[in-house]
């Protein structure tokens, strides 16, 4: 049987097994295939140094991810900012860096449409008090993502966040994380894992160190993570991603047990890098 056919098949069994449409497999097959564009690695080697500390075949891996992203993902300007392809690929380069590694990457199946604003958008929220009553807040933003499809992005901050690479703050990595969260529902900081065993450690350990991190900032003391991370569980996740990518040495030094949670999850280690 000639060998096209063989290839053929096997994906044909693992987009079955997987759950995923053939034809939308096949398609993306095809996506990587092609060149990436001279002009995509330029921007990226001005706009996301990050790339350039990686292994060669994550690279490669990143940027046919990419190529998947960029021709699935509809982009649009707010507040009069036309979105150029400088924007497009600057932000699908950190996106992408949640899906290294995957068989049959999702691609944020749940994700419609990236909205990006010049800088900090404003948005209203009923906030309760401490005594219960409802209060109606104005916030600036740099990054948000909803659960009916959209992520919606400052490109000030994008820029902010892909510049320095060791800060442990990424605003795109942060989004797109809770996309993942919100793939099996409302993001509660629980993204979809392998098995009952997996949720079990998963939530063991998150539990504590999301404890432990609240305790610090409730006390004053100094942590590793952003103290938005004690906000709730999901922004813990987000949080604890933006510094596994960005500050894993510190990360595994100061909480080992979810530094490895999130190496099993992510399928990484960039300790390694």
């Amino acid at each position: 049987m000639p060998l096209v056919i063989v290839l053929g098949l096997m994906l044909l069994l693992v987009a079955l097994f997987a759950g995923q449409p053939v034809l939308t497999q096949l398609r993306r097959a095809r996506i990587r295939r092609r060149p990436f564009p001279a002009e995509w690695r330029e921007i990226l080697r001005r706009r996301v140094p990050y790339v350039r500390h990686m292994p060669a075949d994550l690279q490669l891996q990143l940027k046919k991810h990419m190529q998947v992203f960029l021709a699935e993902k509809p982009f649009i300007g707010c507040a009069g900012l036309e979105v150029t392809e400088e924007m497009r690929v600057t932000i699908a380069a950190q996106a992408c860096l949640l899906m290294l590694n995957r068989r049959l990457p999702s691609y944020f199946a749940e994700l419609r449409q990236i909205l990006v604003y010049p800088g900090a958008f404003l948005v209203d929220r009923v906030h309760t008090d401490g005594a219960g009553v409802l209060q109606d807040q104005r916030r600036a933003l740099s990054g948000e993502s909803w659960s009916q499809g959209q992520v919606i992005l400052s490109w000030q901050d994008t820029l902010d966040g892909a510049a320095v690479i060791d800060d442990g703050q990424n605003v795109v990595i942060h989004e797109f994380a809770h996309q993942l969260d919100q793939e099996n529902g409302h993001a509660n900081g629980a993204p979809l894992l392998s098995g009952a065993k997996r949720y079990a450690r998963w939530s063991q350990v998150m539990a504590t160190e999301f404890a432990r991190l609240q305790a610090q900032v409730d006390a004053g003391q100094p942590s590793l993570l952003s103290s938005y991370g004690a906000t709730n569980p999901a922004e813990f996740f987000a949080v604890a991603t933006e510094v596994f990518f960005e500050q894993p040495r510190q990360l595994a030094t100061d909480s080992p047990a979810l530094f490895q949670e999130l190496s099993l999850f992510y399928r990484l280690n960039p300790l390694s890098w």
